[in-house]
């Protein structure tokens, strides 16, 4: 198989998280006509997930839905927000199949089983035989079963890694609005290692509007821990013009690295 490449669209790049159920359709468009060309112009095979932005994490922060089953109302959390989540994905899969991109949903929330907010399994056998047919599987931050709390939140970071480590990816590309990894006065952080972490991690600028998967210190979290077994990745502006196509295509320094 080809070399594969992990790509995240973040919610606050592809929504509004500031106003319910909101999508920035321009940027969807833009970053889809991009993936195309990239896709292209280079024999890659591409797993896209995105964030969920203002769709889900408004259902899923009024029912505490990361929180596992804590009360007679937190079923109806789950259907919320796993309907919720899907309806941004459908919006997702037609932006790029409306680009000549042969997309197909992935719904994690029908298959991942958790443990303590963490994959424990989850049967990848038709995601990977989808790359092989070289389509592009797009799954996304969703809600799932826990065995230990009942129910919580699957980011899509999580997910990603998930996949890497399956797949035997060696990077993921997280694409967002900001440049990378900003500290509060809005400084650029171009490289975070386990090392400076700690030193960093007391400046990180968090993410605008309601996060139920933990902003930006989730994320850097989730990717230093992958670095351990040989999985780097960089955060990019998404908003920037040519990025994502350029970062699909193998350039390095656009953003934040983390490896």
């Amino acid at each position: 198989m080809s070399e594969i490449v992990l790509l995240k669209l973040g919610g606050s790049l592809i929504t509004d998280k500031t106003k319910p159920y909101t999508v920035n359709t321009e940027a969807l468009k833009r970053i889809a006509k991009e993936i195309r060309e990239a896709i292209d112009e280079k024999d890659i095979k591409l797993i896209m997930g995105h964030g969920g932005g203002s769709f889900p994490h408004q259902s899923a922060t009024k029912y505490r839905t990361d929180q596992g089953l804590v009360n007679k109302d937190s079923i109806k959390g789950v259907s919320l927000v796993q309907n919720d989540a899907s309806k941004l994905n459908r919006i997702v899969v037609d932006a790029l199949i409306d680009k000549g991109i042969n997309a197909v949903s992935i719904q994690p929330s029908a298959g991942v089983i958790c443990e303590n907010k963490r994959i424990k399994s989850w049967d990848t056998l038709a995601l990977e035989s989808f790359l092989r047919q070289n389509m592009v599987p797009v799954p996304y931050g969703d809600v799932a079963l826990d065995e230990k709390q009942g129910c919580c939140i699957i980011s899509t970071e999580e997910i990603l890694t998930f996949l890497a480590k399956k797949l035997g990816a060696k990077k993921i590309i997280l694409a967002g609005k900001t440049d990378g990894v900003l500290t509060a006065d809005g400084d650029l952080i171009p490289e975070i290692t386990e090392k400076n972490f700690n030193d960093i991690k007391k400046h990180l600028k968090g993410s605008d509007g309601k996060d139920a998967t933990g902003g930006m210190v989730h994320k850097v979290e989730r990717m230093l821990e992958f670095v351990k077994i040989g999985i780097e990745s960089e955060i990019i502006n998404g908003n920037k013009k040519e990025h994502i196509k350029r970062a699909l295509l193998g350039e390095v320094g656009l953003g934040t690295r983390i490896c």
